[in-house]
């Protein structure tokens, strides 16, 4: 018998994985100084597949260092201490604007993560009913965050990516034809979050589309705004399930056409992020040289009226 509940609003779990870990308590500037620094090595399990590496692949720099968004305001601040010139000073004040600014679509788009429009969730409220007894937002309700974030992006296709197969892409989310089904869902939560707070939610194709897969697999982000790091990482295995044959059945061709260019976006917003990310790393390596990390360096104590 075929499963009875429909992709949406609810995904039907055909086998319900949850893993619980223990509670823990290319945008351009006007500042032409800033160095531009490539790194190029092989790809990181963000974006390694064994099956398909394309000429993109080649092109991805490595990660950026893990705090690097804590890290170089920190820098800067010791680049101020020892003393600055005015054109230091702007230096600085663009790199801080940027890191400021374009956190959130680095972070993501650096592991191929693609923000923007309606393809998740953007800046959505944490409201203090989600936080249980122990005082941080409730285990379950990272879920329903990427819940909402994966129907958006599955919408999305169908009214804004390709409207040529709307209701090819609708029909996707009803147990009439073929339609998607929710076989595990596991969660790893990285800190326990509390009101207030914003989050964003993205999804991302974890490996190349093939023709005749007859499942897929995603990798789910939830950003927490207010310490600028992700709350919780998502791993969802969807299965393309034919409600007439009551059995798997293989990707749909308008399906697989828009996944492996949602897979060539992922790979350039990849090397986009990363790219940008070591030239603000550069920036502020620069201003590190010109200031304290020389043999003439003072700290700039200031000095009395």
């Amino acid at each position: 018998m075929p499963p009875t509940l429909p992709l949406i609003p609810r995904w039907h779990h055909l086998a319900r994985t949850i893993t619980l870990r223990p509670r823990t308590t290319t945008t351009t500037t006007n500042n032409t100084r800033l160095l531009t620094t490539h790194h190029h090595t092989k790809l990181d399990s963000h974006v390694q597949s064994s099956t398909v590496i394309t000429s993109l692949d080649q092109q991805i720099p490595k990660p950026p260092p893990k705090k690097w968004i804590t890290d170089l305001p920190a820098r800067l601040g010791k680049c101020i201490i020892f003393g600055c010139s005015p054109q230091q000073i702007h230096d600085a004040s663009v790199i801080l604007r940027a890191v400021a600014t374009e956190w959130r679509e680095l972070l993501a788009g650096a592991e191929g993560f693609l923000t923007g429009g309606r393809r998740g969730v953007d800046g959505r409220e944490v409201v203090w009913g989600e936080m249980d007894s122990f005082g941080h937002v409730n285990n379950v309700n990272y879920y329903r965050y990427a819940e909402s974030a994966r129907v958006n992006w599955i919408t999305n296709f169908s009214v804004h990516v390709d409207p040529a197969h709307r209701q090819e892409w609708a029909e996707l989310m009803q147990p009439k034809a073929i339609g998607l089904i929710m076989k595990s869902l596991k969660c790893d939560f990285k800190f326990p979050m509390v009101y207030p707070d914003r989050i964003s939610v993205y999804h991302r194709l974890s490996t190349p589309p093939q023709p005749g897969q007859t499942s897929f697999h995603l990798d789910c982000i939830v950003l927490s705004h207010q310490h600028r790091r992700a709350a919780a990482r998502l791993e969802e295995d969807v299965v393309i399930y034919d409600y007439r044959k009551a059995g798997k059945t293989a990707m749909p061709e308008f399906m697989l056409t828009q996944f492996e260019k949602t897979w060539k976006l992922q790979q350039e917003e990849t090397i986009r992020a990363r790219k940008r990310i070591w030239e603000l790393i550069g920036g502020v390596e620069r201003l590190e040289r010109e200031t304290w990390d020389r043999e003439d360096a003072k700290e700039d104590m200031g000095s009395a009226a």
